[in-house]
């Protein structure tokens, strides 16, 4: 198992970065190898994704979800993976995003992908991406204020 974590700063509002990012379907407009994102309903997606010419689907679930703070997946059908993205306020203007992903690789495209870095990069180059988006619209395209506790715990 590999864990990645990039972080990059973006230069809108904590708010507006957190409503796009919560925008699922929008994934495939700046992550490299994401084909389709089709959210199910407020905590389940499936995702389409190719790699080395290898093309994989696999569900996932929100495991919690805070507004403008964090929202933390796990795989629950294809290969092995969870992560958390983080929403830190810098500033008025400023939020910081972090991704910390934990990946199993599934097959040999991807276990040559991590032992070569592919997959540290593309992630860095999906959140470079990320930051070009919102800061070029200047708006977010939608967004979920909804909040997902992590389970077991007390609602």
């Amino acid at each position: 198992m590999s864990t990645i974590t990039e972080s990059v700063d973006v230069h809108v509002p904590v708010s507006r970065v957190y409503n796009q990012w919560t925008q699922f379907e929008t994934f495939p407009m700046f992550m490299e190898g994401v084909d389709e994102v089709r959210q199910v309903d407020d905590t389940h997606m499936h995702w389409v994704t190719s790699i080395g010419g290898v093309s994989r689907e696999f569900d996932a679930t929100i495991t919690e979800q805070h507004p403008d703070e964090r929202v933390a997946w796990k795989s629950t059908s294809g290969p092995a993976h969870a992560g958390v993205i983080t929403f830190h306020r810098l500033n008025d203007g400023t939020t910081r995003v972090t991704a910390q992903m934990d990946i199993d690789p599934d097959g040999f495209a991807e276990k040559a992908a991590d032992k070569l870095g592919v997959l540290d990069r593309r992630v860095k180059g999906d959140m470079h991406r990320f930051k070009e988006f919102i800061e070029q619209h200047g708006f977010e395209t939608g967004g979920w204020r909804g909040d997902v506790p992590p389970p077991g715990s007390i609602a």
